[in-house]
């Protein structure tokens, strides 16, 4: 076997480790390590335990050497918008603040009034949504905490960071802040100005693919292994894409995790009114516009599971016994972080007339309401694109769901082929292997 490759992957629920390597022409993976994520509660707000997320990190790392003593290298990807300010002796200002804590809410108003969104928008492409690390940063200096900064890493740049000793700022990421110019795909000076953000907080950003270095000392020390360090696609949505089989403009493609990201590769920003008015992002690939429609996904799901206490298959087996027709909004902030999903969404469809008559019901209306969603964000794609795809690629932990999956093809009138593959951690292994290391 050659020397495989490591791939960190961290989702907002849960975080893995997985090798890969070549046989032939094939990719080959094993999954090493897995914890458990997800934002806690301090102080009235979400934050993440991000001393706890690096101890894992390790620990993932150390049980792939345990296997696999010979590692050619690693990269890590998580979720965008969130990060780490440092301080100037290069410690975390804590709290390191989740992307679902309600702070922003102040600064958004305050970012609007100075900068109104159709501007910015017409600069960075981004679409709205009331974390975006803009309003979290805004957020940050409302609250005095930028006046102690002297850097600021995303997330996966500062556990890299931590690992090798190099701080880089990666593009597919950095463009989910809504602070990189869509041209220029570097952080919008003019942006940066007219909020007052610290402009040393701000410099080049770096592309995927480039090789950061070994471990440190210290490090490899720890986790009993050297390898080399290479920056992936920061952003786990951007690894996702390059992890599915289609070319530029084949097919359209969903990441189908924690949230649902509909889109297509396209070669260019569109940042027309009128993608500005459907709220569509143009969000860095690797070479390409990653052109999508950020859904609330299967984090309503999730947080159903665990009131309901089954497994997410028996949470389908239940669905497929139900007739029931009703569906809500799952975009509507009611359903980013309640404090009882259940109740919440037998609110919403009672609020329609259509109550559910039990939990059968509320998980069908569940998949209903994502793929009715996903129909939707298809036909305004297509009509902002000028262009009809044929195709509908599904990767990640919604592709293993079968009724989902008929229910979205339904909806959106697509051949859908579902990869249940761990998508974003085979386009982090990908853009390792490209590497010279």
């Amino acid at each position: 076997m050659e020397k495989v490759t490591l791939a960190i992957d961290i989702g907002a629920s849960s975080g893995r480790h997985i090798v890969g390597w070549t046989e032939g022409d094939w990719l080959c993976t094993e999954e090493v390590y897995r914890f458990p994520n997800g934002p806690q509660r301090q102080d009235g707000h979400l934050v993440w335990d991000i001393d706890g997320i690096l101890a894992h990190v390790k620990a993932g790392i150390r049980e792939a050497f345990r296997r696999y003593p010979s590692i050619r290298s690693l990269s890590i990807d998580t979720w965008a918008v969130d990060y780490v300010l440092l301080d100037r002796d290069g410690a975390p200002i804590y709290p390191c603040y989740a992307y679902r804590d309600g702070r922003t809410a102040a600064a958004v108003e305050a970012v609007h009034r100075t900068i109104p969104f159709a501007e910015l928008y017409g600069r960075t492409g981004i679409q709205f949504q009331p974390f975006n690390t803009v309003y979290q940063l805004y957020a940050d200096k409302l609250a005095g905490r930028l006046d102690q900064a002297e850097d600021f890493l995303m997330l996966p740049e500062y556990l890299l960071w931590k690992l090798c000793g190099v701080r880089a700022r990666e593009y597919t990421n950095a463009t989910s802040t809504g602070l990189v110019n869509a041209e220029t795909k570097q952080y919008d000076t003019a942006i940066l100005a007219a909020l007052g953000l610290p402009q040393r907080l701000f410099p080049s950003l770096t592309v995927p693919g480039a090789v950061l270095g070994p471990l440190t000392d210290a490090v490899a020390a720890e986790v009993g292994g050297q390898t080399a360090v290479v920056l992936c696609a920061t952003h786990d949505t951007a690894s996702a894409v390059e992890g599915i089989p289609m070319e530029e403009g084949e097919g359209l493609f969903l990441s189908s995790g924690t949230w649902s990201l509909l889109g297509a590769k396209l070669p260019a920003p569109i940042t027309s009114d009128a993608s500005c008015k459907a709220n569509f992002t143009n969000e860095g690939g690797v070479g390409y516009i990653r052109y999508l429609k950020n859904i609330m996904g299967l984090w309503i799901v999730q947080c159903l599971q665990k009131q309901l206490g089954i497994s997410f298959g028996e949470m389908v087996d239940l669905a497929r016994t139900s007739r029931y027709e009703g569906t809500f909004d799952v975009n509507e902030a009611r359903f980013s972080a309640p404090a009882d999903m259940k109740a919440e969404i037998a609110a919403a469809l009672a609020e329609q007339g259509t109550p559910p008559a039990g939990d059968a019901d509320l998980i069908l209306s569940v998949y209903r309401s994502l793929a009715a969603s996903y129909g939707q964000a298809v036909r305004q794609l297509e009509e902002l694109t000028g262009r009809r795809w044929d195709t509908l690629y599904i990767a990640g932990g919604g592709a293993k769901n079968e009724l989902l999956n008929q229910l979205t093809a339904q909806a959106t009138g697509k051949r859908v082929i579902a990869l249940p593959i761990e998508a974003t951690a085979i386009g982090n292994l990908k853009l390792q292997m490209q590497q010279e290391v």
